[in-house]
């Protein structure tokens, strides 16, 4: 089973992470979704391309994916926890959530 995490829980989570324990956002949308909307501080692999890019992930670090509205990050959250990695959590209802919930100034597409 995998986590789903509001826009304000993943706040909070980031916001009282440490240096030695980090909390990756793993943004999962294509190149031109970014370029509407994005989160500053994000880590970003298409979802495409997570099979060949892995290894550029900690598999021991708490990573919470995001898209657009949740569901290809719920899709590469489970392909990560197959891969064995260890805290992976998605962002419910993705971006749009963050924009709708907890800051709207990020832009809506």
């Amino acid at each position: 089973m995998i986590p789903q995490l509001r826009p304000a829980e993943v706040k909070t989570a980031r916001d009282a992470a440490s240096a030695d324990a980090p909390i990756v956002l793993l943004d999962v949308r294509e190149l031109p979704e970014l370029a509407l909307s994005s989160l500053p501080g994000v880590t970003h692999i298409p979802m495409g391309a997570i099979p060949r890019r892995i290894d550029e992930l900690d598999p021991d670090a708490a990573v919470v994916v995001m898209c657009h509205h949740g569901v290809r990050s719920m899709r590469v959250a489970l392909f990560l926890k197959q891969q064995g990695f260890s805290d992976v959590s998605n962002l419910r209802g993705g971006i749009d959530a963050w924009s709708l919930e907890l800051d709207p100034s990020v832009p809506r597409y």
